[in-house]
């Protein structure tokens, strides 16, 4: 299938794709992001994204002509469910929070794991079309689309998700062993979130590897080597971090192919996050970013501008005047301009597999400044 005109987007995720579960599921804990600078540089105002403006799923529904995508739980008035849903939450694993407790390691955050997030889904689903099997009768009465029929012209985002089932430990210094070991069940809960989709009639699919994560300033602070062969002599990034990413990206690649097999009517497209972004590391200033891709535009100081004892959005902070200059937003997310150019990469180059077509995406892309998408 191509990846033609939709009417709708759902999404799961965590915060790379949350637009603003995290305030209405987390209010308490996420008191700095509900402060400026998040969402100063496009909204002008804190909107529950982690960033300075949009994400990557902002960019995919501005190019699809589509209305940004509302997170679940605002559920306000205003809002069209039928045009799409957001059911990522800041902080969610793909695995349930049960798993990792059992061994000591606990998600303060959140617990809305990717399980959770499907529910809320299937929950929603009556409500927007008819889930009934005798559809041919039922949507004539009702004046609604059988589910598989209106799911047909829906895009499904899944991811990304998975990153936070390595980052609590990683930061709690669990060995890489240990945590190689949670793989294969990150892999497994992601590939039967897609197969519950697609037996809800879902038929295009965009899966997410995760973003290098060698290159995330938290890490970099906290897991600080004095050896340097740990660290990329071209980028400054861990290493040994960045091959960890890969090696949970090839796993889901696999697995995605196998899903493929099973299902050979539906398109599922992997999106090489990775690869779209070490561009954006290996030659910062070629994209503008002047102020190179490590350190953070707003934080709580040192190296990397990063402090995990005075976040961003938090009195004391220091926030940077252009954080267009910078990939690297608050420690743990990118700036809006690098979502941009890694939503870019994805839509017009080679990093989807297979291939998007783009016959009903109008991105803008000015190579010399982070100009907005038309």
């Amino acid at each position: 299938m191509v990846l033609g005109c939709y009417t709708s987007i759902f999404s799961f995720g965590d915060s790379l794709t949350d637009t603003g579960n995290v305030l209405h599921g987390h209010a308490s804990k996420a008191a700095n992001f509900r402060r400026l600078p998040y969402g100063e540089t496009y909204f002008r105002r804190p909107t529950g994204r982690c960033s300075d403006g949009r994400l990557i799923i902002d960019f995919i529904a501005q190019s699809l002509g589509l209305p940004l995508v509302p997170p679940y739980l605002e559920r306000s008035s205003g809002q069209n469910p039928r045009k799409g849903v957001n059911f990522a939450v800041v902080g969610a694993t793909a695995v349930n929070a049960s798993f990792y407790e059992e061994r000591g390691i606990y998600n303060d955050f959140t617990n809305y794991s990717l399980g959770i997030q499907v529910g809320w889904f299937k929950e929603l689903l009556p409500s927007l079309c008819n889930t009934s099997s005798s559809n041919s009768h039922n949507s004539v009465l009702y004046g609604r689309l059988d589910c598989h029929e209106f799911l047909r012209s829906s895009l499904i985002l899944l991811g990304e998700i998975g990153s936070n089932d390595y980052n609590h430990p990683f930061l709690e210094r669990r060995s890489i062993e240990e945590i190689r070991s949670f793989v294969p069940l990150v892999i497994h809960t992601i590939s039967s979130a897609i197969k519950t989709l697609i037996g809800h009639g879902a038929v295009t699919l965009i899966i997410p590897g995760t973003l290098p994560l060698g290159c995330v300033g938290a890490f970099l602070a906290v897991l600080e080597s004095p050896n340097k062969e740990d660290y990329d002599p071209q980028t400054g990034c861990l290493k040994w971090l960045n091959k960890f990413a890969e090696y949970h990206n090839s796993k889901l690649q696999i697995e995605l192919d196998r899903i493929r097999e099973l299902h050979p009517h539906v398109t599922i497209i992997y999106a090489d996050y990775y690869n779209a972004a070490m561009p954006l590391y290996r030659s910062p200033d070629l994209f503008g970013f002047s102020k190179g891709a490590l350190i953070s535009c707003c934080g709580g100081g040192g190296r990397y501008n990063f402090n995990p004892s005075l976040k961003c959005g938090f009195e004391g902070a220091n926030v940077c005047d252009d954080p267009s200059l910078y990939v690297n937003w608050d420690g743990l997310h990118p700036t809006e301009a690098a979502y941009k150019w890694i939503a870019t990469a994805l839509l017009q180059g080679p990093y989807t597999i297979p291939h998007i077509h783009t016959s009903c995406l109008s991105i803008v892309v000015n190579t010399t400044e982070h100009s907005h998408f038309e």
